[in-house]
């Protein structure tokens, strides 16, 4: 069993005629039980519970503190590679958009690492195209060991592995894996994976599975908001990280919520997700998975991203760059798409601090 077989059972489930009958009687009930189950969760996402986000804002302000304090962990991400195989109708990595491509050399990577760590971050998040031949296992190993001897924890964002190959990152110093299944109904997804290996839509989806299997520490998923029904969507990424959570208790799962950028390329096709959309997505899932993780990317605005750090959120970005180099090198890549909030990782800490909250550099080290 997978959390495919999870998938099915809703596959074909009737959302809008559940969504339409909510009422605010529900929402009421909902928001006061100490435990709610997936059902309840969707109710949280419908048009009834918009009327209730104080309500639920409260609570989960409430459920957050009690799990994770008030502190915010801060990373950012370091692009090794833009070269990718595979044709997506909404990322500029697509191996057909005509964009400036690059991956690091190991000296430039020790450069990179020497500008990030600077700034006193000590987790970081590498991230690639999909090309096994451009960047395969062995090369993200032996950026790994480059990057340990400046950060404590190191997190990936690459092309799907095998089981033994998480166990060998995570053998090198890998502790971290985010993976996006991007749109988790079938049929969308099977829409916009034009061509390459991430056409294979369930080995991507048992991908977070198979990183738990291997025993890597936290893992975090989601989906990018805007290809399909953000309701739909934040339902499946809530129910595919409670049966993570479920099953491997001893792994941090958390979640991401991107939201569609503009990129090199053109992809019109867009579901829309307003702001207050996106802070109702983060109370449901809060009030549905007290535990579990919430990260918000520089994609969204400073004043967005500011205002939402007491409703949910555990974990920024800071400091970002989405191009390849673009941290110290002098010959950059073009950027995976445009960031919105573009504050250093001192401006974020100030930031941090004024709300009330503890920005934090580093809550886990390896040992030996």
């Amino acid at each position: 069993m997978s959390f495919y077989s999870e998938y099915l059972k809703y596959k074909n489930f009737e959302f809008n005629k559940f969504l339409e009958n909510i009422t605010s009687s529900d929402i009421f009930r909902i928001i006061n039980k100490d435990k709610i189950d997936e059902y309840d969760f969707l109710a949280l996402l419908s048009n009834e519970a918009e009327k209730y986000l104080e309500e639920m804002a409260q609570k989960a302000h409430r459920l957050t503190i009690q799990s994770f304090g008030k502190t915010i962990l801060l990373y950012t991400p370091l692009y090794l590679s833009n070269f990718c195989i595979n044709r997506c109708s909404y990322c500029g990595f697509n191996i057909e958009n005509k964009i400036k491509r690059k991956k690091l050399t190991f000296e430039e990577i020790e450069e990179e690492a020497k500008v990030i760590s600077s700034t006193g971050l000590r987790h970081i998040l590498i991230l690639t195209g999909e090309s096994r031949k451009e960047t395969p296992v062995s090369y993200i190993i032996d950026a790994v060991k480059i990057l340990k001897k400046y950060f404590d924890s190191i997190s990936i964002e690459i092309y799907p592995l095998k089981e033994d190959e998480y166990r060998e990152v995570i053998e090198a110093g890998v502790d971290g894996l985010t993976i996006y299944q991007e749109v988790y109904d079938e049929d969308i997804y099977d829409k916009v994976h034009i061509a390459g290996l991430k056409k294979n839509y369930r080995f991507r989806l048992n991908a977070p599975e198979r990183a738990c299997k291997a025993r890597m520490r936290n893992v975090n998923i989601g989906a990018l908001l805007g290809l399909n029904d953000w309701r739909k969507e934040t339902f499946m990424t809530g129910l595919h990280a409670k049966y993570l959570q479920d099953k491997y208790s001893d792994v941090e799962v958390s979640v991401s919520l991107p939201r569609i950028r503009p990129h090199i390329g053109v992809y019109e096709d867009i579901y829309p997700v307003s702001d207050k959309n996106l802070v109702q997505i983060i109370l449901a899932l809060r009030l549905f998975l007290p535990r579990v993780g919430i990260t918000i990317s520089t994609r969204e605005n400073q004043k967005l991203r500011d205002n939402l750090i007491p409703l949910g959120i555990t974990k920024m970005s800071a400091g970002v760059s989405t191009e390849v180099g673009g941290h110290s090198s002098k010959t950059k890549s073009d950027s995976q798409f445009e960031i919105s909030d573009k504050r250093s990782v001192i401006e974020m800490k100030e930031a941090i601090s004024a709300r009330g909250y503890q920005p934090v550099f580093k809550d886990w080290m390896h040992i030996d």
